[in-house]
């Protein structure tokens, strides 16, 4: 891998041996203020006092601001945890808000979206810092796949989540209604909006109604807006994020092991982890064109290591694809490759006791340097990892005949003798001759799902599309090995289920 460093001029002799990194500019920041970690962060000249300096939102009635506020104040020690959490992400994201010009309130707001929790996901599916719905993420190409995800990705989330906010404030011209559609949808403000015209009543944010979730929503940013400009008023203890980058970003052009690159950055792997939330597999592909994030304070002792690493001839991934084929099973194939069937599970994203069909492509551990020099292909990268459908249940009543037992009984019908028990209160395994036991058996006659093949018609788009089918944009552009959201009348898409 070569290495582009702008600032650390004792690498440049490297550049030949090291192959293709890039190290953003940030370094050079970094490197300069480096030491400033280990000194006592003045407060004026921390984030929190950036932040303070830049809000600009105007202020709702008090009553509903406190009432967010009391919840926040009576559970001081989640609100600190939530706070530390931010220190990693955000001078970046204040940055970002800076740079468009906007309220620096809009850095808070992952404090409600997510706790500042880079891996959340909400039971609707939204994930990330910024809570993006997989359909959302989607019109932002925030792309989605078995190998990343993007709404979980720090700099590309982040930037689309301000891109969102800057068109819906473009949109209503009211920073309280593009936060409430950012939290319930632009078309749920604007028909209420509408409603209260059409009833001679105002239409600003508290006038209208909305659901309850989003009349908390912009009251939780102000109370956070609270907190944060006079934090000892309430007892919190907000901790020293100094106004440095925390990361920097380092683009790569061969496959990467997540931990083999946090080893390199001397960083502890969750830590590393919160950074590059977005990586669903433990390797980083360098067909994906992707980049991963490491601490700026440990920028230059990565480009060290990764030199001496380089130097041992060592590979940067340990990972390569295989295809399951004829009469494969998970544990034929971690046995092929010195895995246990755990691993090759957890490294693929596999639940347990699911089976995996022919055709698919599993992420595998391999020894073959002639494999891993060729690297993981995009193709490759971009097969389908298809799971065989849960069986379904059917019931029936079987009526015990002699010589049968349970576990006779569990074993003709391919279903657990407790089951057997507790579907028919029995107390232990005794039963009669004639007895009549209600059993929940697998149903044979369920059909495998196939892919379906949809033809383009006038006005469609592969979100109306996605919608249409159950399925995400993301799926449709890798299924058909699409690089845009180009399509033409006539087009034939498989569409993936």
């Amino acid at each position: 891998m070569a290495l582009v460093v702008t600032s650390v001029s004792a690498a440049t002799d490297y550049i030949d041996l090291l192959g293709d990194i890039t190290i953003e500019d940030e370094l050079a920041q970094a490197v300069e203020l480096r030491e400033a970690r280990s000194r006592v962060v003045m407060p004026e000249d921390s984030v929190w006092e950036t932040i303070r300096k830049g809000f600009a939102l105007n202020d709702l009635p008090e009553t509903v601001v406190d009432a967010e506020l009391r919840r926040y104040t009576q559970a001081l020690n989640y609100t600190q945890s939530m706070a530390l959490r931010a220190r990693m992400y955000l001078y970046f994201i204040v940055s970002e808000t800076q740079r468009r010009g906007m309220p620096t309130e809009i850095a808070l707001l992952p404090f409600i979206e997510s706790a500042f929790q880079p891996e959340a996901l909400s039971r609707s599916k939204a994930a990330g810092l910024w809570q993006f719905l997989p359909s959302t993420g989607d019109i932002f190409n925030l792309r989605q796949s078995s190998w990343r995800d993007a709404r979980l990705d720090i700099i590309e989330s982040t930037h689309a989540a301000l891109d969102y906010l800057n068109a819906l404030y473009a949109q209503f011209n009211d920073w309280h209604l593009a936060l409430a559609a950012y939290n319930c949808g632009e078309g749920t403000v604007r028909r209420a909006i509408e409603a209260n015209r059409k009833r001679g009543e105002p239409t600003d944010f508290m006038h209208l109604r909305l659901p309850r979730e989003t009349k908390r929503y912009v009251p939780k940013l102000l109370a956070v807006k609270r907190l944060i400009a006079t934090p000892e008023a309430f007892g919190l203890e907000l901790p020293a994020i100094p106004n440095e980058p925390y990361f920097v970003r380092v683009n790569k052009d061969r496959d990467l092991d997540l931990e083999t690159a946090a080893q390199l950055a001397e960083t502890d792997l969750d830590e590393f982890r919160l950074l590059n939330p977005g990586y669903n597999r433990p390797v980083v592909v360098a067909a994906h064109q992707g980049s991963i994030l490491i601490p700026a304070a440990k920028a230059d002792a990565f480009v060290s290591n990764l030199i001496n690493w380089q130097a041992t001839g060592k590979p940067l991934s340990n990972w390569s694809t295989y295809t399951m084929q004829g009469k494969d099973t998970l544990s034929s194939v971690a046995k092929r490759f010195g895995m246990t069937e755990e691993e090759l599970r957890a490294a693929n994203k596999i639940p347990k006791n699911r089976r995996v069909q022919n055709g698919s492509t599993l992420l595998v551990k391999n020894n073959d340097p002639v494999a891993l020099a060729q690297g993981i292909t995009l193709s490759e990268s971009e097969s389908q990892l298809k799971l065989e459908p849960l069986p379904t249940k059917r019931r029936i009543t079987y009526r015990v005949r002699k010589g049968d037992s349970l576990s006779k009984i569990a074993a003709r019908f391919g279903i657990k003798t407790a089951d057997i028990r507790k579907d028919n209160h029995l107390k232990n395994n005794r039963i009669l001759v004639g007895q009549r036991l209600r059993l929940a058996v697998p149903d044979r006659t369920r059909k495998r799902l196939q892919d379906t093949t949809y033809r383009v018609r006038a006005g469609d788009t592969l979100f109306t599309i996605a919608n249409r089918h159950r399925t995400t944009v993301s799926a449709i552009k890798d299924a058909n090995h699409l690089t845009d959201n180009t399509l033409s009348v006539g087009q034939r898409l498989r569409i993936p289920h």
